[in-house]
């Protein structure tokens, strides 16, 4: 790493070299790599993101992959994006993969490939030892979510850095411009990533049932103010909330979350059994209600946040 870069920091912007001939660079089915919906004028300090909840599987994806139907649809976060497109109402813009996760992760390092997955080496660069690829779940998963692997064979190097390339550095570009820009023009940014969990996940947990688990690396990756008041309007409408566990954040909240520039980020996971059937993944009749708590609870957040939201001694403690 560069002893001049900020401790933490990935560089997402290293080029890297592809192939001459690559028609087109992408799959077509992903142009644009995403979506970002947005207030006629923002009004509030805020930006939501669904990096998992995009649902486009080319032709040429499932063609490769070993499972069909909704075991290759088992990492994604179903409607996630609908659970919070009212948010957008509220004068915040939503920004949506529409890649799925099992595609490609952008809740990951950039490079943060498994070797076994592809036919040739890995850029020197690579992360090829951290603990999320071990665990078949780096940028290019291996695995979904229950762990059955997705591919029939192996991928070429090419392929992997060709996803980095055209879809994983667009969207953090763009992610980071609505960012920079709230920031710019409040003055500070929220920026609010948006998952949902497995009921299951929480079986072995003190909690045992939780509608939202709220991830803020500890405290560090955004206000403690923040947090306290998301949970206080989640409660209000008769969620139960816990902290951290068993989800803290994942890269987008540990690297984009900086209090004390006046950035902050905060990871929330609904319960999918709140809004969704987890077998057929079909849409519940709940759905409506959850996505409105969710845009009550924020307008809430957002008229008593506050013009002085982290001071870098409350972020820091």
């Amino acid at each position: 790493m560069d002893r001049h870069r900020r401790p933490g920091h990935i560089d997402v912007s290293r080029r890297v070299s592809l192939p001459s001939v690559m028609s087109p660079p992408i799959e077509p089915d992903f142009e644009p790599p995403y979506l970002v919906s947005e207030p006629i004028r923002q009004t509030i300090p805020f930006v939501f993101n669904a990096p998992h909840a995009g649902a486009v599987y080319p032709r040429a994806f499932l063609e490769a992959s070993r499972l069909e139907g909704v075991a290759l649809r088992r990492s994604e976060d179903a409607f996630v994006d609908e659970l919070f497109a009212p948010i957008v109402g509220l004068g915040a813009p939503l920004m949506t993969a529409r890649f799925p996760r099992a595609y490609l992760d952008v809740n990951r390092e950039p490079y943060e490939l498994d070797p076994r997955m592809f036919e040739g080496r890995l850029p020197p660069f690579a992360n090829t030892r951290s603990m999320r690829v071990a665990g078949g779940l780096g940028t290019i998963p291996r695995i979904v979510a229950d762990g059955q692997e997705i591919y029939r064979g192996r991928l070429s190097v090419d392929e992997g850095l060709r996803r980095i390339e055209w879809l994983y550095k667009p969207y953090h570009r763009m992610l980071r411009q609505l960012v920079h820009r709230t920031a710019r023009s409040f003055g500070r940014a929220v920026l609010i990533d948006c998952h949902s969990m497995p009921s299951t996940s929480l079986a072995k947990e003190e909690a045992a049932k939780a509608d939202v688990v709220l991830g803020d690396r500890y405290g560090t990756s955004c206000s403690t103010v923040l947090t306290d008041l998301v949970e206080a309007a989640l409660r209000s409408r008769g969620y139960a909330v816990v902290r951290n566990k068993p989800y803290a954040g994942g890269f987008i909240t540990e690297h984009y979350g900086e209090p004390a520039l006046g950035r902050h980020t905060l990871q929330i996971e609904v319960n999918r059994a709140l809004y969704m059937d987890e077998r057929s993944l079909a849409r519940r009749p709940d759905l409506p209600k959850v996505a409105g708590d969710l845009r009550d609870a924020f307008a809430r957040v957002a008229g008593e946040i506050g013009a002085d939201l982290a001071p870098p001694s409350i972020a820091a403690e």
